[in-house]
């Protein structure tokens, strides 16, 4: 140990000599090179996000198709087509409506072609969904919109294997104009898709505040 003098010089002071000629104590022995599991000192337990665990959307997703399956076939057992029951007068009302094309009503006029049109794209799209989910762990926000989507888009695939048509149950209406009537299954995309940017622009918008 080199010890400064208030000269400048500096001089020599030897460590006290341990037992058996230790010149001081021994130092922790080291842990395995690559350790990290609980029992090292300051390594945390990994968390639910650093696992990155795809199941649980996986079940939300389960949760919105069952969810939809049995509101649909609900409907279909209580009311006739086109028949509408007011739930809040002059705004809302439960119906049977049947629509062979997309999500509100899209290409719903044309001649049937687009009953596997639409399935193919579910199909795929379901297919990008589940490896996306698999790809980017540990992104809440961005993992549940992709459950509500996947949820939604097989929950109306299934309707369109099964039956030919998406079954459509909800209206809402102000006066002469009404919006195109939608399921649970448009409710889960729709609410999927604003999760997504959602969580693209949050980060964004966090980042700009740190800057600025």
């Amino acid at each position: 140990m080199t010890e400064p003098s208030s000269t400048g010089n500096s001089r020599q002071t030897a460590a006290p000599a341990g037992p058996a000629g230790a010149s001081g104590p021994a130092a922790p022995a080291a842990g395995p090179v690559g350790h990290t599991g609980p029992g090292r000192p300051g390594t945390p337990a990994p968390g639910p996000e650093a696992t990155g665990a795809v199941w649980p959307y996986l079940l939300m997703a389960l949760v919105v198709i069952v969810l939809d399956q049995i509101s649909k076939y609900a409907i279909i057992g209580r009311f006739a087509y086109a028949e509408r029951l007011p739930v809040i007068d002059g705004f809302f009302d439960l119906t049977l409506l049947y629509n062979p094309g997309a999500a509100f009503s899209f290409l719903a006029g044309h001649s049937g072609w687009q009953r596997w049109f639409f399935a193919g794209i579910a199909v795929v799209a379901s297919v990008v969904l589940i490896s996306l989910l698999r790809s980017q762990r540990g992104q809440p926000m961005f993992s549940t919109a992709l459950g509500l989507i996947l949820g939604g888009a097989i929950g109306n695939l299934v309707d369109r294997l099964v039956l030919g048509h998406v079954t459509d149950f909800l209206l809402f209406y102000q006066g002469s104009w009404a919006f195109p009537a939608f399921n649970l299954a448009d409710c889960a995309i729709t609410l999927g898709a604003a999760l997504l940017i959602l969580s693209e622009v949050l980060p964004w918008f966090g980042s700009r505040r740190k800057t600025g």
